[in-house]
């Protein structure tokens, strides 16, 4: 099977952030994304927010010009303020045009 190297680009952010988050996406560049909800436990054993529940983690698989572009995007905007981790890993696809 022939396959296409790209990025995934994953977020995992308080879910008030879900709506803004996958319309900037969309704003930058990516053809979608998929939203799942997760839990776990931070490097301080605890859950990232005060509130209890369910974080996002929002995954965009695009070229990686565009992963470089998201990426400088959310730590511009996210990191400072927000509960909030980032980060790319190296996929192969099939159906590699359907990523613009």
């Amino acid at each position: 099977m022939i396959t296409t190297p790209l990025k995934m680009v994953v977020i995992v952010a308080e879910p008030v952030l879900e709506t803004r988050l996958t319309s900037e996406l969309r704003e930058l560049g990516a053809t979608g994304c998929t939203v799942i909800e997760g839990r776990g436990e931070g490097s301080r054993h605890a859950h990232a927010t005060d509130v209890p529940g369910s974080n996002v983690r929002i995954e965009a698989i695009v070229h990686p010009e565009l992963a470089d572009r998201i990426m400088e995007h959310v730590s511009r905007h996210y990191f400072e303020h927000y509960s909030f981790i980032a980060y790319v890993v190296d996929v192969a696809v099939a159906r590699g045009a359907k990523y613009g």
